[in-house]
């Protein structure tokens, strides 16, 4: 392993002249030279090539031609970056192998990667925003601390979507329809347009909408389960269906651009997303590839909006910036968690305490609905000096709140009364709890020209979070004597709730800081090295018995180059860096399968990733991407004194693959009136563990090792564009996660979450 491991560096070394990370878009100018491409990752405007950070910015034009429209869509070409997901709202981000495996609940760890809709965090107590990518300037991903700029949820990075704004300069508008077909699943379709009105010379607005329709590829097959309690068997024929897992998403945005005089601009903006997925997104191997055998209705309605405004303008000599928003989102989902009942019964006659009121026994299928309401409103201020300065200095404050109001219940039809929780009929287990995380910061970043060629950077972030939790969660005094309704010590704090038994706070403060210096060899050619921190709050653990965890930190030394080559035909950055994450937060089912949050240790990251965009030939480009990352416990993972270490020092953390790559090739050419182009993708992504406990690991499994193709042709004339496309053209079985229902060695049936089968479809479009 070990040679394996050291060959993988070496060959990404040597082959970095021919892949790279993801790249922005690529156009042609007169002088057949590379786009200069402008980013905003340090709060300022400037020329990618000239930030000393580990940035890579996907465009306008290169979203498009990957066919990107989500989350899932651009992290396949960005390999410093991986998602975990269950399902359409449900996804959580990592980078450079900052992961520890947590199992996304409501009461677990703030996110480590944080995410921005233009100037505003959209990263919600859970996990992120899944916005539609439409009409979206570029994305841009940050690797490594972001937390002097960007504060508490960028521990690991952050990733920004820049959305196009309205300008005052013309008409403009366009639209694209599409229609598409899955491999051993169903039709898909959608649409997409802008509007981009001016009002004046000093004032615009623009309208964006969009509609798609994903279509299912999972079957729910005829399946039975036998409760050995009664004995009782079920069946789920009233739920049997081909494709079942399909999903619909419609949203809209709308901006106005108002410049209030020649150095005041004001941008409020309204968006609003509406994602439905029927089904669930995991199949069961023993049932065949992609079926699966559910036995309780599974759906998720995942509805949000965001009122932003932005206000920029200047003052003597000082750009000033207000960025503000207030975001509501709300969450309504039901899963079967039937496998949970069965193997509890199987392994501890479970099924006998959940009787109906004549004492019977009976289907003791357990399914959750929940109800998920977020609120979260932040506002920033900076004042940033001249950028033409040999000394300049941004500087600012922060406000975050975000509330979590948390709703979820465990049923079972026809329970005893007497078992019930209070209030809630057929529910056996319920959580209403309101969790509520302040952030308030104040920042300074400050580059200073030392000679013509050397800079020098530093950057400051003082803080201070609170967390608290407060509410119910628990069983009835039916069933529990000592947990539940019996473990209450107030009444009624949360509304809904049977009475208080949980009421936490906890609150940190401190700061985080980045020094780095960069040289400039010439004008196309530059290096840096950094030195950056980022922090995670610490938090609450709901279970009395539990102290609270800790605030984590990471640590991060880090080499890289911006380099131009050929006059500016051939782009090549990259990174070299070393990180330790002190302290990590692990969070885990427990007890009853209730979640426990710990800090786990210290941990170690190291890697290299590099980008290139090469215009070969006229009208040729290659892009690509490529990421090696070696992560590991730096000491041993005990969480119980009195047993063996559950993972050892050396033990791989989880998710990340070691190697993720991809290779795009784009050529367009002239037919008569028209432009042709025809393009081809290869993403690679290396096997990875889904969880870091070793007992865990071999019951779940491994993610394997997959690959996949995408192609596109296409043709454009005057307005009008026309392409037809297939994304995972060899129809790779890739997996996204492996998972069980409860606590590992209780239930093991392992469901696995799969990319998506091959799609094949059209689009066409016009602009005007």
């Amino acid at each position: 392993m070990r040679l394996q491991s050291k060959g993988r560096l070496a060959a990404l070394l040597a082959s970095t002249m021919f892949t790279g990370l993801a790249a922005p878009a690529l156009a042609q100018t007169a002088a057949s030279q590379l786009e200069e491409v402008v980013v905003t990752a340090q709060k300022r405007s400037e020329n990618l090539q000239d930030v000393p950070v580990s940035v890579q910015a996907i465009g306008t034009e290169r979203l498009d031609e990957l066919q990107i429209s989500d989350m899932t869509d651009y992290a396949r070409f960005l390999p410093n970056v991986t998602i975990q997901t269950a399902a359409p709202g449900f996804s959580t981000i990592y980078m450079r192998g900052v992961a520890s495996g947590e199992n996304n609940n409501h009461s677990g760890p703030l996110p480590s990667v944080g995410v921005y809709l233009d100037e505003q965090p959209v990263t919600t107590i859970t996990g992120p925003l899944d916005i539609h990518v439409y009409d979206i300037a570029r994305v841009e991903v940050l690797a490594g601390p972001q937390g002097t700029l960007y504060g508490a949820s960028s521990q690991a990075g952050t990733i920004r979507i820049i959305t196009n704004k309205p300008s005052p300069s013309g008409f403009s508008a366009a639209y694209d329809l599409e229609a598409n077909k899955i491999s051993h699943g169903d039709y898909g379709y959608g649409f997409e347009g802008y509007v981009n009105q001016p009002l004046g010379e000093s004032m615009a607005v623009r309208l964006v909408a969009w509609a798609q329709h994903d279509a299912g590829y999972i079957d729910n097959v005829p399946g039975s389960l036998t409760y050995p309690t009664g004995p009782v068997t079920v069946n789920n024929a009233p739920l049997v269906e081909n494709d079942y897992n399909e999903v619909d998403t419609y949203g809209a945005r709308a901006a106005l651009r108002v410049d209030l005089n020649e150095n005041w601009t004001v941008t409020p903006t309204l968006n609003a997303q509406r994602t439905e997925a029927d089904g669930g997104f995991a199949y069961d191997p023993g049932k065949g590839d992609l079926n699966v055998s559910r036995f309780r209705p599974e759906r998720s309605d995942d509805k949000w909006y965001q009122a932003a405004m932005t206000i920029e303008g200047t003052a003597s000599d000082l750009d000033i910036v207000y960025a503000g928003a207030l975001m509501k989102r709300w969450m309504d989902s039901e899963s079967d968690y039937s496998d949970y009942s069965y193997f509890y019964d199987t392994l501890a006659g479970y099924a006998d305490y959940w009787r109906d009121d004549a004492g019977n026994a009976h289907d003791v299928s357990q399914y959750i609905q929940a109800k998920d309401v977020y609120k979260k409103q932040s506002h920033e201020l900076r004042i940033s000096t001249p950028s033409d300065q040999p000394l300049r200095v941004t500087g600012g404050l922060f406000y975050q709140r975000q509330t979590h109001n948390i709703q979820q219940r465990y049923k079972i039809d026809s329970l005893a009364e007497a078992t019930e929780v209070p209030g809630w009929p057929d529910t056996i287990w319920l959580t209403k709890q309101l969790r509520v995380d302040r952030d308030t910061a104040a920042f300074a970043d400050l580059s200073f020209d030392a000679t013509e060629r050397l800079t020098f950077n530093a950057g400051i972030r003082f803080f201070k979070a609170r967390n608290s939790l407060v509410g119910f969660f628990g069983f009835g005094e039916g069933y529990s004597g000592s947990t539940g309704v019996a473990a209450c010590f107030a009444p009624e704090d949360v509304e809904g709730s049977p009475c208080t038994n949980v009421d936490k706070v906890t609150e940190d403060k401190g700061h985080t800081y980045r020094l780095n210096a960069q040289y400039d060899i010439d004008e196309d050619r530059m290096v840096y090295v950094t030195y950056s921190t980022g922090y995670r709050p610490g938090g609450i653990n709901r279970r009395g018995t539990l102290p609270p965890y800790e605030s984590d930190y990471l640590k991060n030394l880090e080499f890289g180059w911006k380099t131009t080559w050929l006059q500016n035909r051939l782009r090549w950055n990259g990174a070299i860096y070393s990180e330790s994450w002190d302290d990590f937060q692990f969070s885990f089912l427990g007890a009853n399968g209730l979640t426990e949050i710990r800090n786990a240790g210290n941990a170690k990251m190291k890697g290299i990733e590099t980008d290139l965009n090469w215009l070969v030939a006229e009208g040729l480009t290659l892009t690509g991407a490529a990421a090696y990352t070696d992560a590991e416990l730096d000491e041993d993972y005990i969480p119980d004194p009195t047993a063996p270490p559950a993972a050892p020092k050396g033990t791989s953390l989880p998710v990340t693959a070691k190697f993720k790559g991809n290779l795009t090739a784009r050529y367009e050419w002239t037919v008569g009136e028209m432009e042709a182009h025809l393009q081809g993708s290869v993403v690679h992504t290396t096997s990875a563990w889904p969880d870091l406990r070793l007992d865990d690991r071999a019951i779940i499994g491994k993610l394997p090792a997959y690959t996949t193709v995408d192609l596109a042709a296409g043709l454009q004339r005057a307005n009008w564009r026309v392409e037809a496309f297939a994304k995972n053209l060899l129809d790779e079985e890739g997996q996204l996660d492996r998972g069980v229902q409860c606590v590992p060695g209780v239930c093991t049936r392992v469901f696995v979450t799969p990319i998506r089968p091959r799609t094949i479809g059209v689009r066409f479009g016009q602009s005007f």
